[in-house]
């Protein structure tokens, strides 16, 4: 067991910043200080300290950055569900509480599992079958939410859970094991035109074929932010593994090629990019979530309103889908730019992982791995910002919700196992 210093400081910081901002939420909304207050410090605290333990045994060397900055923009979701909790007379902040407990054990369980990521290269054919099935498991399953857009739950018992969130981190391990066996032939084989080097129909078919099953599965599930995900996370680890501009102007058609074929038939898709071109012109109908969120982003300037004193709770589904959108108004472009620098830091200590890692699988694994997460948050800050039309995907670690905060704990211990191999 290692005492990870920089780590532990960092940790203590974010229970500082949460302790910080429930207490002055509290003190702005004219609340006494209850016991659900003592809940959410008191749970985050213990759940951090316990993933601290772990990561002192299971990977003493790893990277002692990436925990905290998790801790940190948990922290930032727990206090706006809590927010939100006040103004809805909701009670999500508990629960996320206690998905964050599941959360940090199932990233010490992948820590006590994968003891070396080279072991899943051995397994990732078989781990992208399950993939694909749990992406489609929601089409056979018999039960859905009744007012729900997209056929995208399950319901086990009590819970409900949303498969396509791990079915993502499976599919990056099978394209992680693909592109390492395929590399050479990416590399030498194909055609040159205009200047550049052209895979061979035959080398690209295993990846077009697993992103085309995924594509109609997503398509069936009327769900299509995920295929957006995916394929752009397929499509930087193939630039990563080849460095070839031609797998960009293969992606660019296709994505050309996906979204007007999809557009066609799909009249949720029809309805997103009415409301991005034009919210306002559809306030009272489809667009009123959209406008709603600007109007807030708006309001709150560089500096914010205050915690407690904008009015986030008129974007619906503000807990979830437009968290990001919440937290914009009561902290302003400050309180964003610092999540979005958080999310930065994550992501840059990924790819230190996936460069200080010698075997390609690693590289590959920890580049997408950390693709997926920059991917995701670029097109949800798009999304509230109205730069590109909602997608429906969630914020990893802030937003409400097990599945998401599942699946991002699971993520995050394989980032931390890699980087254990690199550091070692």
């Amino acid at each position: 067991m290692k005492f990870r210093a920089i780590e532990s400081g960092l940790l203590i910081l974010a229970a500082v910043v949460l302790t910080a901002a429930v207490i002055n939420l509290e003190l702005a909304l004219g609340n006494p200080l209850t016991w659900e207050v003592a809940w959410i410090i008191g749970g985050f605290i213990g759940i951090y300290l316990i993933a601290h333990v772990a990561l002192s045994i299971l990977a003493p060397h790893s990277d002692q950055i990436m925990l905290p900055v998790a801790a940190l923009l948990n922290a930032f979701g727990l206090v706006m569900i809590y927010r939100l909790d006040d103004a809805l007379e909701t009670s999500l902040a508990p629960k996320q509480v206690l998905w964050s407990i599941v959360g940090v054990g199932l990233f010490i369980a992948t820590l006590v599992v994968v003891r070396s990521h080279r072991v899943l290269s051995r397994f990732s054919y078989i781990l992208g079958l399950v993939g694909l099935l749990l992406l489609a498991l929601p089409i056979v399953w018999p039960w859905s939410p009744a007012n729900a857009d997209a056929r995208i739950w399950i319901s086990i018992g009590p819970f409900s859970l949303q498969p396509g969130e791990f079915s993502k981190i499976l599919l990056i391990l099978f394209i992680a094991q693909l592109l390492t066996t395929k590399r050479a032939l990416f590399n030498v084989a194909g055609y040159r035109v205009a200047g550049m080097q052209f895979p061979r129909l035959r080398d690209m078919a295993p990846i077009v074929i697993v992103w085309g099953i995924a594509l109609v599965i997503m398509a069936l599930e009327n769900d299509f932010g995920p295929a957006l995900l995916l394929f752009s996370t397929v499509l930087g680890m193939i630039y990563l593994a080849t460095g070839r501009e031609s797998w960009l102007v293969i992606g660019g058609v296709l994505v050309a090629i996906g979204g007007v074929g999809i557009y066609t038939i799909s009249d949720k898709i029809q309805s997103r990019v009415d409301n991005f071109l034009d919210p306002i012109a559809h306030y009272d109908t489809t667009g009123y979530q959209l406008s709603q969120a600007l109007f807030g982003l708006s309001w709150g300037g560089p500096g914010g309103t205050g915690l407690g004193q904008g009015f986030p709770q008129e974007v619906p589904v503000a807990h979830s889908d437009f968290i990001l959108a919440a937290i914009g108004e009561e902290l302003g472009l400050a309180g964003l730019a610092a999540i979005l620098i958080l999310f930065a830091i994550l992501v840059t200590r990924g790819f230190k992982a996936a460069m200080g890692t010698n075997d390609s699988y690693g590289k590959l694994l920890a580049g997408g791995l950390s693709l997926t997460v920059i991917i995701q948050v670029f097109v949800v800050v798009a999304g509230i910002s109205a730069l590109m039309p909602m997608t429906g995907l969630t914020t990893p670690f802030i937003s409400q919700g097990g599945s998401s905060l599942m699946a991002n704990y699971i993520l995050l211990a394989l980032l931390i196992r890699v980087s254990e191999e690199a550091r070692s």
